[in-house]
């Protein structure tokens, strides 16, 4: 039987990834079969936590999920020792409407699974008043159980002797307190941390962190204060359809985004995978009857890109007969250009007519539910699919035929439609699931 925690915070940026990692591997270095799974939309985290256990990760969503397909995904754990479950934001952070099984919070998960929530508490700036914090968290929902706290950047002994003092006042658990000054943390950029594939010394990283939570953390009492846990058998999986039996599939540093349970489903549905590197100027395999460009940072390649001439052939040439796609930044690949930070133009694809430009940098973050008004690779006419869209860039054009009515989490019908044009299409939100 497993144990089952979660793993979250007040807000973001407070270390919850570091410390899933850390615990993660150092429960692995004691002979744990440790499994991860990350709560919200979030693309790049599994990766770090396949690579600190050895074990695939995978995304749960309650705004996009119901909870059959959240049984089915999180019951990958049954074989484990621990299962860690990682929020994003804060624990209480969702969207304002409720989608299929709840607002996208990590304390909808955290309630569901029955799993009590391990809190990364940064108290720089205060005292005291990080006991309040953790107690209004632990108080502020039922069903919602709070295990314990973990204290990160404290600045003295003192410090952290004050906020010991107050936690213990309201009956909270510290797990432990980690020193400001010899912080672990992982190299960023600007859709959050930089992957953990392009990253040569991730393992020493990881290593360097368990080592760290180890001397600064009670790993046993941690352990203890989680729920014995075992899934309940799902009658089905997700409701996913690949978009083609054998998928070319634009696989690299550009073209990363991609969430490991759409992969999977795919593969379980009988569909094969040929991975090729738009970046190594490879085409897409042409024995593939669909061709999917998965969301990235093409930004930060697109000369490269506009310069590979036989990927941009090869990709021109599958589209004169075969369904092509592209998610987010693979939709931008798929348009007439795109525009660097520096404001250099890059011609792309021009399998659409799609103009983006990062030199006018704007966020667009969030849920999205789209009505398809045609077709695209697995999905019909008339389809809801759920998905999030999170980029900086502008769109100067975008010329071609909606692919969809998109409405963000409130149900404001948004000017970011796709498109579609020949056999082309694309979508700047990353595909979650589709409507049961």
């Amino acid at each position: 039987m497993a144990a089952g925690l979660v793993i979250s915070a007040p807000a973001s940026g407070v270390g919850k990834t570091t410390l899933t990692l850390a615990l993660a591997r150092a429960w692995r270095n004691r002979g744990l079969n440790v499994q991860c799974f990350k709560s919200g939309p979030d693309y790049i985290d599994p990766a770090f936590h396949a690579a600190a256990t050895g074990r695939a990760s995978v995304n749960v969503d309650s705004w996009a999920m119901d909870r059959v397909s959240i049984a089915h995904l999180v019951g990958r754990g049954a074989d484990a020792d621990v299962v860690l479950a990682e929020g994003s934001m804060g624990l209480f952070d969702g969207v304002a409407a409720r989608g299929v099984s709840g607002t996208g919070a990590t304390a909808d998960i955290a309630e569901m699974l029955g799993w009590p929530v391990v809190l990364v508490i940064d108290p720089s700036g205060q005292a005291q008043t990080a006991a309040a914090i953790a107690a209004g968290l632990r108080d502020y929902r039922p069903g919602v159980r709070l295990a314990g706290v973990v204290l990160n950047r404290v600045a003295s002994p003192r410090h952290e002797d004050l906020v010991r003092r107050a936690l213990n006042e309201v009956d909270i658990a510290v797990f432990g307190a980690l020193p400001r000054h010899a912080e672990i943390s992982l190299p960023k950029r600007h859709l959050g941390l930089v992957q953990a594939e392009e990253q040569a010394e991730i393992g020493k990283l990881i290593d360097e962190a368990a080592r760290f939570i180890a001397e600064h953390v009670d790993l046993d009492a941690v352990l203890q204060s989680a729920a014995k846990w075992s899934p309940h058998p799902a009658t089905n999986g997700l409701n996913v359809t690949p978009p083609g039996q054998r998928i070319a599939l634009a696989r690299d540093a550009a073209f990363s985004f991609v969430y490991p349970h759409m992969l999977e489903a795919w593969r379980a549905a009988g569909a094969e995978i040929v991975p090729f590197s738009p970046l190594a100027d490879e085409a897409p395999d042409a024995s593939a009857n669909v061709c999917w460009l998965p969301g990235g940072y093409p930004e930060l390649h697109a000369g490269r890109i506009a310069a590979n001439a036989r990927f941009r052939s090869g990709l021109r040439g599958f589209a004169e007969t075969r369904p092509v796609h592209g998610e987010c930044g693979g939709y931008m690949v798929l348009g007439a250009a795109l525009t660097d930070a520096d404001g250099v133009r890059h011609e792309m694809a021009g399998l659409l007519g799609l103009e983006t430009s990062f030199a006018k940098r704007r966020m667009h973050l969030g849920y999205r539910l789209a009505e398809l008004a045609a077709p695209m690779p697995g999905h019909e006419a008339g389809a809801r699919l759920r998905g999030h869209e999170f980029h900086y860039s502008t769109i100067l054009a975008q010329p071609d035929t909606p692919l969809a009515v998109v409405h963000d989490a409130t149900g404001t019908v948004i000017a970011e439609t796709g498109s579609r044009r020949g056999h082309a299409t694309g979508t700047f939100f990353h595909l979650i699931a589709e409507d049961r």
